[in-house]
């Protein structure tokens, strides 16, 4: 038995194994370290040692159902920026929610008749961004990024953003959490959810949730036994309704490793169906 022993679950980062192995190419130009640009196949691969790669590419949607079926991942958030994502969202809706291609802050109108016509087209219930590997780089609280946000609140979708220390090896400042309370107070109904852990600035960004209603924290790209305490013990006493579930299969983390550490996390027990799925059915407008 586990602590959530038959709670349903929604990942709120998980993906597909693509043929061609060029999904990192946007990141890996921008680098300018000698192995980054030559050893790593990806780009966060001194953090990340255990990067499922040798997963089929023949059937990327099955395999992926196959890895949600074992671990009871009820529904997957993925994006339509490829051909597996819309495949996934086409052909299984009740287990695949969408989401929209990274918004690209250097392409403003572009990005804004990209997001209407996924809304229009499949529905999108949220969109990404990666500060970090924008090029240029665009920080969250930028100007460029203000009418994507505005299309998110007119659309009522919320954005998942990285915050804290980029990973791959690219300049972090873009992604400092203190630009988020500049980014809630100018759009107080957007809801934005940070990805990738806000380390080392989890605690500020414990503050920011506390100050702001529509800010939340998933926890992606971290393997449960390395959740930050302070984020932990947020959800343990005022935050149970702010922290939000998140893997990162197969991007760099298999679910194998994610469940099997899970149970150690100390979550209360009240935190665990918000935790798992409430929160994310919330900010997603999911039924339950």
């Amino acid at each position: 038995m586990t602590p959530f022993e038959g709670i349903p679950i929604v990942d709120t980062l998980i993906g597909f194994r693509e043929s061609g192995g060029h999904e990192y190419d946007f990141i890996t130009k921008q680098t300018k370290d000698r192995e980054s640009r030559e050893s790593f196949e990806f780009p966060a691969e001194y953090m990340f040692k255990g990067v499922p790669k040798d997963l089929s590419t023949a059937d990327p949607v099955s395999v992926t159902l196959h890895e949600m079926d074992k671990h009871g991942i009820e529904i997957g958030m993925v994006t339509v920026a490829t051909e597996s994502g819309r495949s996934a969202v086409q052909q299984f809706p009740d287990r695949f929610v969408p989401q929209g291609s990274a918004v690209d802050p250097n392409n403003i109108m572009g990005t804004l008749s990209t997001m209407t016509r996924e809304y229009e087209e499949f529905g999108i219930r949220s969109v990404s961004s990666f500060a970090a590997g924008t090029f240029p780089q665009v920080a969250l609280n930028a100007a460029q990024m203000y009418p994507i946000y505005a299309k998110c609140v007119e659309l009522d979708i919320p954005i998942f953003a990285c915050a804290g220390i980029a990973g791959p090896r690219l300049k972090s400042a873009v992604q400092h959490v203190e630009l988020i309370d500049e980014v809630m107070f100018d759009f107080p109904d957007l809801v934005f959810v940070t990805r990738h852990g806000c380390e080392p600035w989890e605690e500020l960004a414990v503050k920011l949730m506390l100050k702001w209603p529509n800010l939340y924290y998933s926890t992606s790209a971290f393997a449960p036994k390395h959740y930050p305490k302070s984020i932990v013990d947020y959800a343990n006493s005022r935050g149970a309704d702010k922290i939000i579930y998140a893997g990162y299969f197969p991007a760099g983390l298999t679910l194998d490793r994610i469940f099997a550490d899970m149970p150690h996390v100390p979550f209360n027990a009240d935190v665990w169906p918000k935790f798992l799925h409430l929160n994310a059915r919330k900010v997603l407008k999911l039924k339950e």
